[in-house]
């Protein structure tokens, strides 16, 4: 007699819609990828009113960036190129500087900079700031508002990284769940399927990302993923190189998922078995931790803190990851599509996810530290917010884990001598008592599923003396949907009657939708800024300002955050000539995406706190959106001197901030 397993009902539709529905709320908040590199001084500074053009101009960044020719561009008021586009590496020790040299005989006014690259963790980054010559003028150049790896080209992206880790995870998870939990499940077909799926979906992905890869990089358009050009030189970088030899190594598991469906499954001999096993074990885990290294040294692992111990470190939590996830995700398909699963199979199972747990548990903890560095900055970054959500789900994750083990405890104590009187051991979930067994012979073999036989039938109760006449197929089609009625109602009936199956396919199901929010977490994770990264890069930003040098403006930058609607935006203030007596004072405020920011009120106060001076409050003009400025203002003595600026963006949104200059 065989047994069918119930097929996925409305329960399982309801977890699965509400889990989708979270990734794309997820995916869809998700911002573009953070500057994983930060932009840590310019020369020309930002806002600089300098009295000649410079003869170049040089950015230093906090980390290794990968430029290109079209990387930095300066363009006059005009919005005309004024740089001579050949990129000069001027970098040296630990100090990553690049620069641009300028076109002789430039006109006074402002100049914008705009520049682009793609830092050393792979994700790109941007940024635009401005200086003027002689005195600032208007400009005509206007930046796209699309952040770095953003629209539709960094959308796409995005569900391809996606798709790439939950690919892995089932691909690898659902290849060791066979081989260490359930070798008989090497010939179930619903099996089978999903572990072949994993790999479509990840070596698509990854054929995808590998298309998308100048696009998010670069121009942002769709119709670049076509150029063959920037392919090629996609090809020469880290991550393309990652992209390639993930390719590779795909055509290696490839061959390992044939012999495991194909000449491991038909294996009967015990010792030949045993041995492929060992073979395919050994060589899985190899292509695996290969897989997986190709995500450790392309991205976050491969900079910043402890790279010799992050990347080995980074590799065992995908491994573990993909144990856990990928397993859990067969074992779901196995609950519900198989037709039946052995007790020993889910105990196995359970200890593998334990382990799981325990490493990833370790490793997430190293990983933690190195890329958040503070209590601050776990709380007052994105990265260590979005690794909260993160912890939150495992916790959640970990609990209902925690039930699963419980049902399968139950499963495995022998039932008491009644109705069900199933053994523990190996006897099959799911599997039918044989005191179910129709009286007067063997029951006919149901499709799976519930699926319709595949031939007319005949009805014995038809004809006379028992004999078998012509089927009428309409009929015949009645009683095959008639049939299949009654044994959709007996499995339900049978699932009810046994709550230990059924409650441990309602905590493996929601353990499941619980881990496809995880991994979309996770993926969003993995292109944010880390908050080590962001508080250095903030602490360069809003040290105390550079010491006066005469004929040089004192410029510094003040972020800001009212809470208000368009309440976030940076106060770029330049003071000159930076040292005692009359000064000029310009202040721009404009929005995150360098974009002016008209606000109703902005003020400014100057105070020496050693020598008890001031508050000295200085009043500035509107001159035009985003520009304000003051003529005359008067610094009596040199000193520290600290800063106020109070900006109000409504009725009832201001903040003030300050900062501590130097003047000479």
């Amino acid at each position: 007699m065989t047994t069918t397993a119930p097929r996925l009902g409305t329960a399982l539709a309801r977890l699965l819609i509400l889990a989708a529905a979270l990734l794309g709320t997820l995916l869809a908040g998700a911002a573009p990828a953070s500057a994983h590199a930060a932009l840590t001084g310019s020369d020309p500074k930002d806002g600089a009113v300098v009295a000649t053009a410079p003869e170049e101009v040089n950015l230093t960044f906090s980390e290794q960036v990968a430029m290109s020719a079209d990387s930095i561009r300066v363009l006059d008021p005009a919005g005309r190129r004024a740089d001579t586009g050949e990129i000069r590496d001027l970098c040296s020790g630990s100090v990553v500087r690049y620069g641009v040299g300028l076109r002789a005989g430039l006109p006074d006014g402002t100049y914008t900079v705009a520049w682009q690259a793609v830092s050393a963790d792979s994700h790109p980054v941007a940024g635009a700031f401005t200086f003027s010559v002689g005195a600032p003028s208007t400009t005509s150049v206007a930046l796209s508002d699309q952040a770095p790896g953003g629209g539709l080209v960094g959308a796409l992206y995005g569900i391809a990284r996606y798709l790439a880790y939950a690919g892995f995870a089932v691909l690898v998870g659902g290849g060791a769940f066979v081989l260490a939990c359930w070798p008989r499940g090497a010939g179930v077909r619903p099996v089978q399927q999903t572990v072949v799926r994993g790999w479509l979906a990840l070596t698509g992905a990854t054929l995808a990302m590998l298309l998308l890869r100048h696009p998010y990089t670069g121009s942002g358009k769709l119709a670049d993923a076509f150029d063959l050009a920037g392919l090629k030189a996609v090809l020469e970088t880290k991550t393309g190189a990652a992209l390639t030899s993930r390719l590779l190594l795909l055509g290696a598991a490839a061959l390992f998922v044939a012999v495991l469906f194909g000449a491991y499954a038909r294996r009967t001999d015990p010792k030949e078995k045993k041995d492929l096993s060992f073979g395919l074990a050994l060589g899985g885990t190899v292509v695996a931790a290969g897989i997986a290294g190709t995500w450790a040294l392309a991205e976050h692992a491969s900079t910043g803190v402890q790279p010799g111990v992050a990347v080995p470190v980074d590799i065992l939590h995908l491994l573990a990851v993909a144990a856990w996830l990928g397993g859990l995700t067969v074992l779901l398909v196995a609950l519900y599509r198989a037709p039946s699963v052995e007790r020993s199979a889910v105990e196995r199972f359970s200890r593998v996810a334990l382990g799981s747990v325990a490493v990833l548990a370790a490793t997430g903890l190293y990983q933690s530290w190195r890329q958040v560095g503070s209590w601050s900055a776990l709380t007052g970054t994105r990265y260590g917010q979005l690794l909260l959500v993160k912890i939150g789900l495992m916790a959640v994750l970990v609990g209902i884990a925690w039930i699963s083990r419980r049902w399968t405890r139950r499963l495995a104590e022998p039932a008491p001598g009644g109705a069900d009187g199933l053994p523990g051991g190996d006897e099959a979930l799911g599997a039918r008592p044989a005191a179910e067994e129709p009286v007067g012979g063997s029951e006919a073999t149901e499709p799976e599923d519930g699926a319709e036989g595949d031939g007319p039938e005949t009805d014995g109760a038809e004809g006379s003396g028992g004999a078998v006449g012509p089927v009428d197929p309409v009929r015949a089609a009645q009683l095959a949907r008639q049939r299949a009625a009654v044994a959709t109602a007996r499995r339900k009936r049978e699932r009810d009657a046994d709550p230990e199956r059924a409650g441990l396919r309602r905590s493996v199901l929601t353990e499941a939708a619980v881990a496809v929010v995880l991994l979309a977490v996770t993926t969003v994770l993995t292109s944010t800024e880390p908050g080590r990264t962001e508080e250095e890069a903030g602490r360069s930003t809003t040290a105390s300002g550079p010491a006066a040098v005469p004929d040089r403006p004192v410029d510094i930058r003040l972020p800001f955050d009212t809470g208000g609607v368009d309440g976030k935006g940076v106060v770029r203030l330049s003071l000159d000539p930076g040292r005692t007596g009359a000064n000029a004072l310009h202040i721009f405020v404009e929005r995150p995406n360098g974009k002016p920011l008209d606000v109703p009120e902005i003020k400014v106060a100057l105070t020496l706190e050693a020598k008890g001076v001031g508050p000295l409050p200085v009043a500035p003009d509107r001159i035009q959106t985003g520009h304000w400025s003051a003529s005359g203002v008067q610094i009596p003595m040199p000193g520290d001197w600290r800063i106020q600026v109070t900006v109000r963006t409504s009725e009832i949104d201001q903040t003030t901030i300050d900062k501590n200059v130097k003047i000479g």
